[in-house]
C-alpha cells in the first residue's frame, strides 16, 4: 500500500491539548477522511438517483414491470 504525506496546520492549543491526551493524529485524520469521502459519494449517489427519478417520472408501472421480466429473460 503505498502512502503519502499529509500536512496539515491546526491551532496550537488544539495540538498540544491532543498529545496531552495521547490522541494518535493519523488515526483521527484518516477516519474523518474516510468519512467526508463516505458522505460525498452518498451525496452524489443521491443527486444521481433524484436524477434518474426525475427522468422515469412518466413511465408507467405496467412498462417497468414488462422491461424487467424481458431483462429477466435474457438470462
Amino acid at each position: 500500500m503505498s502512502t503519502k504525506v499529509l500536512s496539515v496546520r491546526v491551532r496550537k492549543e488544539l495540538k498540544e491539548e491532543a498529545e496531552k491526551l495521547g490522541v494518535d493524529f493519523r488515526e483521527v485524520i484518516e477516519k474523518a477522511l474516510e468519512e467526508a469521502i463516505e458522505r460525498e459519494k452518498r451525496k452524489r449517489l443521491e443527486k444521481a438517483i433524484e436524477g434518474i427519478v426525475e427522468l422515469m417520472k412518466d413511465v408507467k408501472e405496467e412498462e417497468w414491470i414488462k422491461v424487467i421480466r424481458e431483462w429477466r429473460g435474457r438470462r
